[in-house]
């Protein structure tokens, strides 16, 4: 059994915080220039063309891509054969503290969420699958609240049409409108239970296989639908009002249908390492 000690963990969060928040992610920036080429409304390629050069100016002068640096979503892909000598959640938390304060990130976790009280940087949300082999996949996705503050989940009948799903998931992002920074990355959680179509939908944002079969279709329909919301670029009118759907599918109970949806603004952030 392979054996690393939790300070090589750490050492790995910290690091990613800073990468995430400083460098966007290539595909997120080839669809944004995707975008631009495609756009005919010369505002919002004007917006698009300054989004675009935020990103270029984040990445060379080491300043985080958007004031919000969010609050850090960490996933785990740890291997079954793979014993971690040390604290795991300890050395996380202590990762994004190292991480967030090397990169001058803005403190924005309280500790407590009703009472609130002084802001700082310690604090993650940690996701863990069980994989084979002898591997830690560690995954960090800074969440910002403007996005994040328009999660929604419907529990459907299990008898719902598709067309009742697609309906409310562009509902979904026609009230987010401008206020998550378009154009969106937009993930989609079917299956499971409430909790479990919630995380799906955070899984999606940064899938990296493409879909197959009707869910494909489904989310090249739900693309064009929502870009003609003409919602655009931050808000202000244009073709680019999202830049993908991504859709995750699970088993479900055969008396449910969750369906959550879970958006990212255009700087979505996340930078993964295999220890």
């Amino acid at each position: 059994m392979r054996v690393i000690p939790a300070e090589k963990i750490t050492k790995a969060v910290a690091e990613l915080c800073i990468q995430a928040n400083l460098i966007l992610r290539k595909d997120i920036l080839r669809r944004l220039k995707t975008a631009y080429e495609a756009e005919i409304n010369k505002r919002a390629k004007n917006i698009l063309r300054a989004v675009i050069e935020n990103a270029e100016i984040a990445r060379k002068e080491a300043l985080a891509i958007c004031q919000d640096t969010g609050l850090a979503v960490v996933f785990l892909e740890l291997g079954q054969d793979l014993n971690i000598k040390g604290g795991l959640q300890q050395a996380i938390y202590k990762g994004v503290e190292e991480g967030y304060r090397k990169g001058s990130f803005r403190e924005s976790v309280v500790s407590h969420p009703l009472l609130r009280g002084k802001s700082f940087y310690r604090g993650a949300v940690i996701h863990m699958d069980i994989v084979r082999g002898s591997r830690l996949k560690v995954t960090v996705l800074p969440k910002g609240f403007g996005c994040e503050n328009k999660s929604q989940l419907k529990m459907f009948k299990p008898t719902a049409h598709a067309s009742e799903i697609k309906k409310f998931i562009v509902e979904a992002v026609k009230s987010a409108g401008p206020d998550a920074c378009p154009p969106y990355i937009v993930g989609v959680g079917i299956g499971g239970t409430a909790d479990y179509a919630c995380l799906l939908a955070k899984k999606a944002l940064f899938r990296d296989k493409a879909a197959k079969g009707m869910i494909k279709k489904l989310e090249s329909e739900l693309l064009k639908e929502i870009n003609k919301l003409n919602i655009g670029p931050m808000g202000l009118g244009g073709k680019a009002t999202a830049l993908a759907v991504n859709i995750e599918i699970y088993p479900t109970h055969i008396a449910g249908l969750p369906v959550a949806v879970n958006i990212s603004c255009h700087a979505f952030r996340g930078a993964s390492k295999i220890i």
